[in-house]
Parts: structure tokens; sequence; C-alpha cells
């Protein structure tokens, strides 16, 4: 069975097989690799003499190349003072193969250009076309709309939704010299970053959609980023199920303990049972200190750190600049949204909606 393409991507290789073979391709781990190097047994007995223990946890080839008849994959794992490669026959390949023609579940999007439309542009009405992309991909990025931030309120209660009114009041001002707020000790009244999170995730209902129009942007800095929680529960799911099945059944809790208001709910981060299909709750920043049983307190971290470093990864993010006039609309139950540290006036004006079950 020659292999005809190699397909490297983070955390494993694909091999591709020649055409009418069974399987067509095969996922491999790059630890499994590591571990089953041929070069690691003894030389008489051909038994193990390296412990999957010994290696690091996380190998990465220096280069990999298919051999000049495609019989076999040929790993340079740069650790090997004599310079010898590993080598994989196809065939062996093939009978071990664990993830044989596995169809991977895609990490989350990041085509910003897939969310924007140009308001001076559009072929109909805004207010449909919103709610098709909050359905569809959880998000709207809109340019040059303006500054008339009620007539955007208009335009989504033509369409069902309602402003939420939350203990800042029925409009934020984002912005450090607030006036108008109450309630304004929190990080998002600063020029500081802000990493991803969902809003109001100590509520029992978290507002549904969030508006943010942009009034006017920073001098330097508070660029925006945006990533599908749906897509990155997904796709964790595939690639690590048990880290994706704590986060779906752990409760954590949630408290927001402001000056002047405070409030504690506890829930598992992803929800799949809620009506709706699907509503995560993150903010790192509202997190209680855990609570776990002594034995799963690590299991713990590594779920959620893995989580983490899936959704922080810039190339799982939608990031664009809001500019003046322009809004993002976005659904607070499935996105998760960051900013970076700014300086210079920047104000964004913060709304929230929610609908009576429309979708």
């Amino acid at each position: 069975m020659p292999i005809v393409r190699l397909e490297p991507h983070d955390d494993f290789l694909r091999v591709h097989f020649a055409a009418g073979e069974s399987p067509g391709h095969a996922d491999f781990h790059w630890l499994w690799l590591r571990h089953n190097s041929e070069l690691d047994r003894h030389p008489l007995t051909r038994e193990r003499i390296v412990c999957a223990s010994e290696l690091p946890p996380e190998p990465r080839p220096q280069s990999l190349r298919v051999s000049d008849d495609a019989t076999a994959l040929d790993i340079d794992w740069g650790d090997r003072a004599d310079g010898q490669v590993s080598r994989y026959a196809a065939d062996w390949l093939r009978a071990h193969a664990y993830a044989a023609d596995r169809v991977a579940v895609p990490p989350p999007p990041s085509d910003t250009a897939a969310l924007t439309v140009d308001a001076t542009r559009l072929d109909g009405p805004l207010g449909p076309l919103a709610l098709r992309r909050l359905q569809e991909t959880g998000a709207l990025l809109v340019r040059g709309f303006g500054a008339d931030t009620e007539a955007l309120i208009d335009l989504f209660g033509r369409e069902g939704l309602s402003v939420i009114e939350t203990h800042f009041g029925r409009i934020e001002d984002l912005r450090t010299d607030n006036t108008t707020n109450q309630n304004t000790d929190q990080l998002g009244y600063t020029d500081s970053a802000i990493q991803l999170h969902t809003d109001q995730p100590f509520l029992e209902r978290p507002p549904r959609y969030q508006l943010l129009h942009c009034m006017r942007p920073a001098d330097v800095g508070g660029d925006t980023g945006v990533v599908d929680g749906l897509a990155a529960a997904r796709h964790l799911a595939d690639i690590d199920a048990p880290a994706f099945e704590l986060l779906r059944t752990v409760p954590v809790t949630f408290h927001r303990k402001q000056k002047d208001f405070e409030r504690v709910l506890v829930s598992p981060i992803l929800d799949f049972d809620v009506h709706g299909g699907f509503r995560i709750r993150y903010s790192y920043f509202t997190l209680a200190p855990y609570r776990r049983p002594f034995a799963e307190m690590e299991a713990w971290y590594r779920a959620s750190n893995r989580f983490a470093r899936l959704v922080r990864d810039e190339r799982h993010q939608y990031r664009f600049r809001l500019e003046a006039g322009d809004f993002l609309i976005y659904d607070n139950w499935r996105m998760l949204h960051a900013r970076t540290a700014f300086s210079g006036p920047r104000w964004m004006r913060g709304v929230y909606f929610d609908s009576q079950a429309r979708f």
C-alpha cells in the first residue's frame, strides 16, 4: 500500500494511501508515532527499550518524508546523536491504523470576511440578514452603519429582539471616563486587555445577544477578537473526549462581586441541553476558586486549559478593529469575545438583547 501524501497537523499526522486502498487515509498522533519508533527496540530481541513516560509529552518531528519507493514514512525526531531517522512501513501503518478514514471536526473558523458586510452595499434589509447570520455563524460585523445606536435598537426590535437592561443600565458606554452607567468597577471600563469570555455568565439566563457599536476607536490597540465557542466545543469533543465531558458535566462557580452588585451561579461551562441547543458560560475573571475532589483537580485543570489553548489560538479567532460607525452583534450563548489593551479615548456602546425563542 503506497503512501501518496503526508498531511501534518499540530497534534497528529494524516497519512494518505493510494487511491482504491482501504483505508484511504489514517491519522496518527505524534506521540504514538514517536513511541513506536523501531529505533527504540533492542537490536536482538526487538523488544521495547524505552517507556512512553521517558519521551517528551508533546514530541514534534524535525522533518518527515515519504521514502523514494513510497512504501514507508521516514521521520527525523531530531533527538538522536547518530542522526538516524525512524521508519514506518506503509503496510505496518495500515495494520495499526487506530483512526482509519477519520473525519476530523474542524477548529473554529477565522475568516473575518465571512462575518462582514458593508452597510452601504446591502442587497436587502439589514435586520433579517443579521438574524440569519446570528443563526448561521453566531455573529455579524457591519461596516459603516453610522452613529445612531437608537436606530439599531429599533432595527433589531422590528426583528423581535428586545433590549435587556442589566445592572449597568440600558446602554453601556464602554469608555474609561464613563459618567452614564452604574457599577462601572469592572474591566470593561478600563483600558486593559480583556481575554476571551462570554458576558454575564453569573446570571441564570445571560442575555442572548450583544451589540457593540463603535463611537470612537482607540488611538492605539483596542482590537476585537471573537471565537465560535460551539465550533470550539465540537472540535474539543473530536480531539479530546474526556476534556469535553468534564467541561460539559462539571459545575463551576461564577461569582461577580462589585461594590454595589453581587451574583453567584453554579453551572458547567458547556451546556448542550439548554433550550436553543447550546450555551457556553466562559469568564476567567468571574470564576470562583475551583472545588473538585483532590484526585480530580489536575484532570480538571488539564481539560479547562486544553479548551483555553484552543480558543486563544489566533488561528481560531476572528480578529478585527472596529472603526467609528461600525458595529458587531453576536450570540452571547455561542461566541466568546475579547479586546486588546488600548490607549486613547476608545468608546463603544453596548446593548444586550434577547428574544422569545424566535429561532
